[in-house]
């Protein structure tokens, strides 16, 4: 083959922008030292690497493969099955103010529930608050 064309390769990758990415990884791969699959000919890295992909030397799924996992920062990981997570020590499990009551925790028994006016914030009709939601001198906090 005298002359590799983006015409030669198109038929073997899906679009043109496809095939610039992987001609360019595989160029890059075979820069790093990597054996190459077709004579070079005198010829340099992206022309060797457009050769392979018109040849099918190389698969171009692959090559696509490779480009993704150069490409990604973090590796997925596989979660482990329901049974085997509900079986781990120490994981923790969410805990409601009512199972702490039911459990007889004193730093509970005292605590309000959340609702209208606490944190400073402003309840319209309210006396004690200021309209910019600041607590007025009428406002306490237990």
């Amino acid at each position: 083959m005298a002359r590799v064309t983006v015409e030669d390769c198109i038929d073997k990758v899906e679009n043109r922008f496809d095939l610039v990415l992987l001609a360019s990884h595989r160029a890059r791969m075979v820069s790093a030292g990597q054996d190459i699959t077709v004579d070079r000919d005198n010829d340099k890295n992206p022309v060797v690497a457009l050769r392979e992909i018109a040849e099918q030397t190389i698969e171009a799924n692959d090559l696509k493969e490779e480009l993704i996992h150069s490409l990604q920062k973090y590796t997925e990981v596989d979660e482990p099955e329901a049974e085997v997570r509900a079986g781990l020590v120490g994981q923790r499990q969410p805990v409601q103010r009512g199972d702490l009551l039911a459990q007889g925790n004193p730093d509970v028994a005292g605590m309000r529930q959340p609702g209208p006016g606490l944190a400073g914030e402003h309840v319209p009709g309210e006396p004690g608050a200021d309209p910019v939601g600041q607590p007025g001198p009428g406002v306490r906090f237990q």
